[in-house]
């Protein structure tokens, strides 16, 4: 399974132009991929108060979404603004090169930045196949709850995907809480961010990165630089890992209420 984390400057409020960078970015890809991974919002930036750019499924964004998994017969995981039913979501989404997707909207929204005045939260966590390989997507601020994220049974999933717009000032809470979530989860966790500055003047540097069951780095980028990293992911390994060392049989028990 070979993973690829699109890290780039998002063009504030511009749907066209973040699509136009997205094909741009995937025809420059050198190797063959299953997955591609985007920032948060990736066709606007973090924008919470402009409910003028919010679009259905059936929307621009994922007409070209799903156009362009098809073409490059891989999946394409990211978020954008996303009406539904009057309602407005930062929806997640994991497009499949067959026309399929599998939406999760954002659990946890940010009050402090306007989030939750602007979406609804999301109340499902759905479960994802694809190419042998079982993936839970989650956004941003999702990260600092654990709960939410975990692999209760040992075995709900194999690789936690974080999409996000992670600001600089707080970036040392990134990086010290993805390597946790994988040591929880005993699984691969990838993630991605964007570089750059947005229209509200947060600065983005990026810290894209890919840990596995070990927590051993498969893939990352530089800070403050545009590109694409690319890791190679081995399924069997993460399951060899748990089965020899079945932490999750210690953990605690709970439900959803």
């Amino acid at each position: 399974m070979k993973l690829a984390l699109f890290q780039y400057p998002i063009v504030w409020a511009d749907r066209q132009a973040n699509l136009d960078l997205l094909e741009q970015h995937l025809a420059a890809l050198i190797e063959k991929v299953d997955v591609v991974m985007l920032p948060e919002m990736f066709t606007t930036g973090f924008c919470t108060s402009r409910p003028d750019l919010a679009e259905p499924t059936d929307g621009p964004t994922m007409q070209t979404v799903k156009r362009l998994s098809a073409e490059y017969d891989c999946a394409i995981v990211g978020s954008f603004i996303c009406e539904n039913m009057g309602y407005l979501f930062n929806r997640g989404f994991f497009a499949m090169p067959d026309g399929n997707v599998v939406y999760a909207d954002k659990r946890h929204l940010y009050a402090h930045g306007g989030e939750a005045e602007f979406f609804r939260q999301g109340t499902v966590r759905p479960a994802i196949t694809f190419r042998g390989c079982r993936f839970c997507l989650l956004i941003c601020y999702d990260l600092r709850f654990p709960v939410w994220s975990r692999n209760r049974t040992g075995d709900d999933y194999d690789v936690l995907l974080y999409v996000a717009n992670w600001p600089k000032q707080r970036i040392k809470f990134w990086d010290a809480l993805l390597p946790a979530r994988a040591s929880e989860n005993q699984c691969v966790v990838a993630a991605v961010n964007p570089v750059g500055t947005d229209g509200l003047g947060l600065h983005y540097t990026g810290h894209s990165i890919v840990y596995d069951t070990r927590l051993d780095v498969l893939a990352q980028l530089p800070e403050d630089t545009a590109g694409v990293a690319i890791a190679d992911i081995d399924v069997t390994d993460i399951h060899y890992f748990r089965q020899h060392s079945p932490l999750w049989h210690d953990a605690d028990k709970y439900e959803f209420v």
